[in-house]
């Protein structure tokens, strides 16, 4: 019997194996520790995608630690929505026009140099990446201690070790690799022990002009740097806005999964889909290092655009990055000219997203009046859609029937592409100690978020938006379902929308002339607020919000400062129900609820 029972196991490894066409990229010269890999991996590449085989195909690293230069790395032109605009982008790891890829780097870390996209993956089907960590050799991010806050004769402060820096001929801080130079002029604080993002300090101004270096190594005085919040011993990730790659770049792919991978920093967001249909993150983190650093990624751990079917993000840890862990919403076309009945002209608005398709022929699409985010009831049908220009920033696009009467040029309207929109998933997470906010969902398909852990967010927890005047982000959500969260000391900081802890919050700007409802029929139940402040809901243009079965405990960790007093603010909601809540320093509706 045993005899048996070990052949028939060889057997069946044999013909699973049998049943995959494995790349081992040691048969590539691809080598761990100090080795250029972003050539040969480009070449290894060539032969994969030459490979003519119906098996699924595995690339396999060993575990080990892998070293991907920008020089001699590939150059391709991507616009990738939410990101700045410039190319070419040198790229570690580049997949294009493949199914049944697995890249399993069997718990290998990928280190990148330079300015560089990790890794990218568009027109794609079937494909899966697991078992690895990204990060940079020198992030540029810039870590400093504040070794001596002066006041007004300005901060003394340390650079961390993991960077080359300068003072300019003008007196300016700089960090720099080969020929890529930073020179930051924001921040974030951080508390050196917790790794939270400081009490009330927001956005940082960080003057780092007239610096000067002091006779110790790595320390430098910077006297227009001028901050009373920063005490001594607090880590400031110095920074710019500018944004240019994620760490895994997703374009017009089919079914994605990511398994098991760490993404420690990259200059622009973690995970950024657009136009994908079904995207699966399990135990997808974008997550510190070790504990000498104290920040992750430039922007959102995790981003989709104009994706479709199903976006599931479960079992993850997003921390100390500068924007949210998860943003899931369609672009907002403005119509920018109205040619005739059938045909119009429209327009990416923003400056961080356009160059990349819209939609197609058979999509379904709708109006709205971009001041009062009002939907026109009509629908319609693409039936051709043209970019004006070779890298489109607008398009002539031909609907299936005439254009109501209501829609003129007198008037600001948005297009909105209701096939490209994704329902959501986003369960047993942990958010905690970054900038900005935490989940923030626009659209119109089911949105779970449940038992999910948002600790030390600096601002709002939920964000359920849409903007058709600014961001252009689509779009209102009409079923979300938000239960047996925790949400623990959330809204240390004011950023953009955080009126609350959850916070419904559409920009309309003329919200005294609508007449219907932008979100609809949300729930929030049997989660569990602790929190050093009052509001925990804001809600804006809702029709059905129910808040039911949640804990409300209070707590003195920090000084209650929020502009808004109220537990409860609700601006043109209708059909709201409140019930069976418990709130430990009591409740009274009149006090505590503000309704306009």
């Amino acid at each position: 019997m045993k005899k048996y029972f070990l052949v028939s196991c060889f057997a069946f490894v044999m013909f699973a194996c049998s049943n995959e066409k494995v790349f081992d990229v040691t048969d590539y010269g691809i080598k761990p520790n100090g080795k250029n890999n972003s050539l040969l991996f480009a070449e290894m590449m060539q032969d994969v995608s030459e490979y003519k085989g119906d098996k699924p195909v595995i690339i396999r690293f060993d575990s080990a630690t892998y070293h991907f230069y920008d020089k001699n790395a590939i150059l391709k032109e991507y616009y990738i929505s939410n990101h700045d605009q410039v190319n070419p982008k040198k790229v570690g790891m580049a997949f294009e026009h493949l199914k049944n890829i697995t890249l399993d780097g069997r718990g290998s870390n990928f280190i990148f140099h330079g300015r560089m996209l990790p890794i990218s993956l568009l027109n794609s089907e079937n494909c899966t990446f697991k078992n690895f960590s990204i990060d940079f050799e020198r992030p540029h991010i810039v870590q400093v201690e504040v070794l001596q806050n002066k006041g007004e004769e300005g901060i003394i402060f340390k650079v961390a070790p993991f960077y080359n820096y300068r003072i300019t001929e003008d007196a300016r801080f700089e960090v720099y690799e080969g020929g890529e130079t930073c020179q930051p002029f924001t921040g974030i604080a951080f508390d050196p022990n917790t790794k939270h993002i400081l009490y009330k300090t927001s956005d940082l101004h960080c003057d780092l002009s007239g610096v000067k270096p002091t006779s110790k190594s790595r320390v430098l005085y910077a006297p227009s740097w001028k901050d009373d919040r920063l005490k001594n011993g607090t880590l400031v990730a110095l920074r710019t806005y500018y944004r240019p790659a994620p760490a895994i770049f997703l374009s017009e792919n089919k079914n994605v999964s990511l398994n098991n991978v760490k993404i420690h920093y990259a200059e622009g967001m973690g995970v950024l889909a657009q136009l994908c249909e079904n995207v699966l993150l399990d135990s997808v983190s974008v997550c510190l290092k070790d504990s000498s650093r104290c920040f992750t990624t430039q922007a959102d751990a995790t981003h989709f655009s104009g994706c479709k079917g199903k976006i599931v993000s479960k079992n993850g840890l997003y921390e100390n990055m500068m924007d949210d862990a998860i943003n899931v919403h369609g672009t907002y076309l403005k119509v920018t000219s109205i040619l005739d009945d059938y045909n119009i002209e429209a327009s990416y608005m923003h400056d961080q997203t356009w160059g990349f398709k819209w939609g197609e022929q058979g999509d379904t699409v709708q109006f709205v009046k971009s001041k009062t985010m009002e939907v026109l009831p009509c629908s319609y049908t693409i039936k051709s859609i043209v970019p004006n220009t070779a890298i489109p920033k607008s398009f002539i696009i031909t609907l299936d029937k005439a254009l109501s009467i209501d829609i003129t040029e007198k008037e600001d309207f948005g297009i909105e592409n209701l096939t490209w929109t994704p329902s959501v998933e986003f369960t047993n997470n942990i958010v905690r100690n970054n900038r900005a906010r935490g989940a923030l969902f626009s659209t119109p398909c089911e949105v779970k978020v449940a038992n999910n852990t948002f600790e030390h967010v600096s601002g709002t927890a939920i964000l359920l938006c849409g903007d058709c005047n600014g961001w252009y982000e689509t779009g209102a959500c009409c079923n979300v379902q938000i239960t047996q969260n925790k949400f623990i000391n959330v809204l240390t900081s004011l950023f953009q929308f955080t009126n609350a802890i959850i916070s419904i919050y559409p920009e309309i700007p003329c919200l005294e002339k609508q007449t219907s409802y932008f979100h609809r029929n949300i729930t929030i139940t049997d989660n569990f607020f602790q929190t050093f402040d009052m509001p925990i809901l804001y809600a804006k243009s809702v029709d059905g919000l129910y808040f039911a079965n949640n804990i409300i405990k209070q707590v003195y960790d920090y000084e209650p400062y929020h502009f808004n007093k109220k537990r409860f603010w609700l601006q043109r909601v209708e059909n709201f129900k409140l019930e069976n809540n418990t709130f430990e320093q009591g409740f009274d509706y009149v006090l505590d609820v503000k309704a306009e």
